[in-house]
């Protein structure tokens, strides 16, 4: 496995930082929080990303998409992560292209994964019940109902679940088998509930009472659905650990330049020997980070057989480093770091929640654990 980019991921990466300093900034992200944006997501810059051709970063490119691999898709974020990029990028580009692709029917494909390619979709993955993410929670039930299913459940803070057209929802069969619905948020018998979180996102609650599906909703085109649902919260792990990582690199880099120009006592505080310190430590965290996310996608692409231990292990260990470097950050800015003026509470607000989303470091230390036999 190369730890080193090749040349298309350099281009890939390189065209990412600029067009995503230029068009999506932290600047951009105020924006939405201070227009109070009802989707949390601009949609002329979701159409722009998918001029750039992102959009099908993992959509085949028989369906339109330029099928780059995993690793691709997490440099995208890692890109976005730098710059707090507001974007269904994840939730769609990510989780719901991976779900069609691995257990889409031939219709649903057609259907929609052009649309993604083209960035003129915005699809939701509903997966977690609980207030904190566990994949085999899942109580939400898709029962047969003549040629078609009717739906029962609630999914909770849906990403993008706002502005979402359509929800690809993790349920159970009558017998408890696993299974993928395409349901319309606009149907009858679902309702939604938007949630803002501290990081200026807006994702959702969905309740589904008795919401009537037809038979094409199910998504039946994987041998295994429950191995298909785990490979693409495994790609979502890994890929949001590359944008948490993005994060802490952009925190990392804030926090040196503020203490490189603030002085105390007449010199630079970053003169001083505890700062010195821990800002090497944090710059090791960030490069052990960073070696463990490559990890992790490589292997999805490569080896996807042994990516759930490398998806967990990444998650985990991004998410703490993300979490650290922005308290640092805070830290080393003084009382001014708690101030909206300054960026650096913006990016801990974002690692808290990002966190959170498909398991935090608690979680992924338990998962690697488990998979190791320990």
């Amino acid at each position: 496995m190369s730890f080193v980019l090749n040349e298309e991921e350099q281009m890939l990466r390189d065209s990412a930082r600029s067009f995503l300093s230029e068009t999506a900034s932290v600047a951009a992200l105020r924006k939405l929080r201070d227009e109070n944006n009802p989707e949390g997501f601009s949609r002329d810059l979701w159409a722009s990303i998918g001029e750039m051709g992102w959009c099908g970063i993992l959509v085949e490119e028989a369906f339109g998409g330029v099928d780059m691999g995993v690793s691709a898709a997490g440099f995208i974020l890692q890109e976005m992560g730098k710059e707090l990029t507001s974007s269904p990028f994840l939730s769609t580009s990510v989780l719901a292209a991976t779900a069609l692709r691995v257990a889409g029917t031939e219709a649903q494909k057609s259907a929609w994964l052009p649309k993604i390619a083209e960035g003129k979709a915005v699809i939701g993955f509903a997966v977690d019940e609980r207030a904190r993410h566990n994949p085999d929670a899942i109580n939400t039930v898709a029962a047969k109902d003549g040629n078609g299913l009717r739906l029962n459940g609630t999914k909770r803070f849906v990403a993008n679940g706002a502005g979402a057209d359509v929800l690809i929802v993790v349920a159970k069969t009558e017998d408890g088998a696993p299974c993928l619905v395409m349901v319309d948020p606009k149907a009858d018998g679902v309702s939604a509930t938007p949630r803002r979180t501290l990081d200026s996102q807006v994702p959702a609650d969905f309740t589904f009472k008795d919401v009537k599906l037809d038979g094409d909703a199910l998504m039946n085109g994987a041998d295994d659905t429950g191995k298909a649902i785990a490979h693409v919260l495994d790609v979502g792990r890994a890929c949001l650990a590359a944008e948490s990582l993005g994060v802490a690199e952009r925190a990392f880099d804030i926090t040196i330049d503020y203490i490189k120009g603030r002085e105390q006592f007449g010199v630079p505080i970053a003169s001083f020997q505890g700062l010195q310190h821990r800002s090497a430590h944090l710059l090791s965290e960030i490069e052990l980070a960073r070696s463990i996310v490559l990890k992790a996608l490589r292997t999805l692409d490569e080896t996807p057989s042994q990516a759930p231990i490398w998806a967990a292990a990444a998650k985990a260990k991004a998410t703490a480093v993300s979490r650290l470097a922005t308290s640092e950050g805070i830290q080393m800015h003084g009382g001014v770091g708690m101030t909206d003026e300054y960026d650096i509470g913006l990016y801990y607000k974002r690692a808290q929640a990002a966190g959170e989303f498909l398991g935090d470091d608690a979680w992924g230390a338990g998962q690697v654990a488990k998979l190791s036999g320990y």
